[in-house]
């Protein structure tokens, strides 16, 4: 890939008018998205957009075409050339439009105005069926996290069942899972080398489903069968065991093929691609974005727009492999990060923005702290299935040096236009406070740790802890709650020293697999001893696709088989989340009856000292 940025005057066309402006009479790929049209690199139909632009090809984008009425916006801008591609946006739609409670959300975040009630549930389900029913002989494509977490059989909260893969509903001819632009990128070249779409049985990154008698043959290294859909609506065990597999498979350097039996069909998943080169991840964040919302929009506001305006993304992945995360599922656990040159290139479009006044709002990524941060010696990684690097020990292969990310804001906070730079993306406080063999490393994560309090938190710095019990923390995948309590320590003594009032913000779950209401209680103990009274709280909600939602279906741990408990009940649920809020007035008679019930009256004591 070529990395050497392009002028671009123009969005890319929306509507048959701007498509004429252009001179075109037919685009090449018309892509559906269920996010309004952002042109910027944290936006997915931008970045394929782009992508696809810069291989020569005309594309338009229907930001999230009306469902209800007579279709037009599936009709308005007529047929590719090429093919159809459809993509939920940049979160799952179930995801994005109800809450742990399975309520609507009243806003959108990826909607001019938040409005609602502008994407359908299973967004890339229904754009796929209309469009497969007004043109079934156009190809489809389908991608985008939505696409991306149900790609194999998995369990839907939100239907209370176990669902095909996305495939089956959509029709589609072809999936492209996890990051898109190497797998677009090669499914291109080859329809322009005369190739159908049909005919791209090996391309990597990709899934489709074939007949039962008719699976191409495997040009992949190796190959694994998964327990068929119907076997795992008979036996959640063996769901449980179908989630090993696909995890490890998709955080390897060397995956396998992976088949699964489905209906009277086989869904054929090709491995992934190798993790993106510098030089391939900058040729991305270097096309030629207007980094502005489409005009169309006239001003109004777009809550996720606004949040990332003004930031940065180092890097790609994250080898964190927590047990509610979707991150590795998507985009794998290997780091793939940009170069200085990229990064900087970048910082200086965003001080040409308007309203720019000085401040990056965030140089991060998936976890802040994972820029360039790799297997010393890779030929260890190949032979590795492990789902995170740092659970639950950081690996001795792991290179945690932060001087290359100290180097990154630095640079950035030496650049004339900008005043100051700001960490808002989460921290990995177990790697700032790890120590190995490597002194110049821990030289750098002690020098990075202060350079972050003192330097670049923005009033408050959100860490996320997710829970204080030990065992809770196990299933989760998260390090030690004693490892807080040192960042705590040492972030406030930084504070005192620099005579600096800044907070810092934990984020913490409730009714995660493997979560007790005791357990429940004892957080509110620890963090009112502490002075908490916490803001970022979250109810477990089940994604497609991560280990702690498969064990809230099955009921067992994938890779002990061990089963686990799990809060299910809107009662259950209710009971644990009440103890974030012990310090609510109205909560406090309930909450010492509950605490008497679990026998637990020094909590009680703790809580509310000493009152009976």
């Amino acid at each position: 890939m070529e990395s050497q940025p392009y002028p671009s005057a123009h969005f890319l066309p929306t509507t048959k008018k701007e498509m004429d402006l252009l001179g075109w009479d037919q685009a090449d790929v018309i892509l559906f998205s269920g996010d309004a049209y952002i042109d910027h690199p944290s936006f997915g139909t931008a970045v394929i957009g782009r992508l696809l632009e810069r291989l020569g090809l005309r594309v338009a984008i229907v930001p999230q075409p009306n469902w209800r009425d007579d279709l037009r916006d599936f009709k308005k801008l007529g047929l590719p050339r090429m093919f159809f591609a459809v993509t939920a946006g940049v979160m799952d739609s179930m995801i994005n439009r109800y809450t742990a409670n399975k309520r609507l959300r009243s806003q959108d975040a990826y909607t001019p105005d938040g409005r609602s009630d502008m994407r359908p549930d299973r967004a890339v389900t229904i754009y796929s069926n209309i469009l497969k029913e007004l043109y079934p002989d156009i190809p489809l494509i389908i991608g985008g996290v939505e696409a991306s977490l149900r790609r194999v059989s998995h369990y839907d909260y939100w239907s209370d069942s176990l669902h095909k893969t996305i495939l089956a509903g959509t029709n589609a001819d072809l999936l492209v899972y996890g990051m898109g632009e190497l797998p677009i990128t090669r499914v291109v070249r080859e329809m322009q080398n005369g190739k159908t779409i049909a005919e791209m049985r090996h391309v990597p990154q990709t899934a489709f489903l074939a007949g039962k008698d008719n699976v191409p043959e495997n040009s992949f290294k190796d190959e694994i069968r998964l327990f068929s859909h119907e076997e795992c609506l008979e036996d959640r065990l063996k769901q449980a065991k179908n989630f090993r597999i696909v995890e490890e498979q998709s955080n390897a350097l060397h995956a396998s093929r992976i088949l699964q039996d489905v209906d009277d069909k086989t869904l054929v998943v090709n491995p992934p691609f190798p993790p993106m080169t510098e030089e391939e991840i900058d040729a991305s964040f270097d096309l030629p974005y207007t980094r502005l919302p489409h005009p169309k929009y006239k001003n109004k506001h777009i809550a996720a727009y606004e949040m990332i305006k003004f930031s940065v993304n180092l890097h790609r992945g994250c080898f964190g492999g927590c047990a509610f995360c979707t991150i590795s599922a998507h985009q794998g656990k290997f780091i793939a990060s940009r170069s200085k040159k990229s990064i900087l290139r970048e910082v200086g479009k965003i001080t040409e923005m308007p309203g720019f006044k000085g401040y990056i709002s965030d140089l991060g990524g998936p976890s802040a702290n994972m820029y360039k941060m790799q297997g010393k010696d890779l030929s260890v990684c190949e032979k590795c299935r492990r789902p995170s690097c740092i659970h639950p020990g950081i690996c001795p292969n792991l290179n945690t040096n932060h001087a290359p990310l100290l180097d990154i804001y630095r640079s950035v906070d030496n650049l004339p236009m900008v005043k100051k730079s700001f960490i808002g993306s989460g921290i990995r406080y177990d790697m700032l406070l790890h120590r190995g063999k490597d002194e110049s490393a821990n030289k750098a994560a002690e020098e990075y740790t202060k350079e972050l309090i003192v330097n670049h938190v923005s009033g408050r710095l959100k860490v996320a802890p997710e829970h204080t019990a030990d065992r809770t923390l196990n299933v989760m995948r998260k390090p030690s709650f004693g490892l807080f309590y040192q960042f705590k320590k040492i972030f406030d003594a930084e504070n005192n020293k620099q005579n600096l009032n800044q907070q810092l913000i934990p984020y913490f779950i409730s009714s995660h697999p493997g979560c007790t209401e005791e357990d429940m209680a004892e957080l509110a103990a620890i963090t009112k001893n502490l002075n908490f009274k916490l803001e970022q709280i979250q109810d477990f909600t089940p994604s497609p696709m991560t280990l702690a939602t498969e064990i809230y279906y099955t009921g067992y741990h994938p890779y002990s088989l061990e089963k686990v408990y799990t809060a299910k009940s809107s009662s259950q649920k209710e009971s644990q989340r009440q103890f974030f809020f012990w310090y609510d007035k109205n909560n406090r008679k309930k909450l010492i009856a509950e605490l008497k019930r679990l026998n637990r009256a020094d909590l009680i004591d703790k809580l509310y000292q000493k009152v009976k």
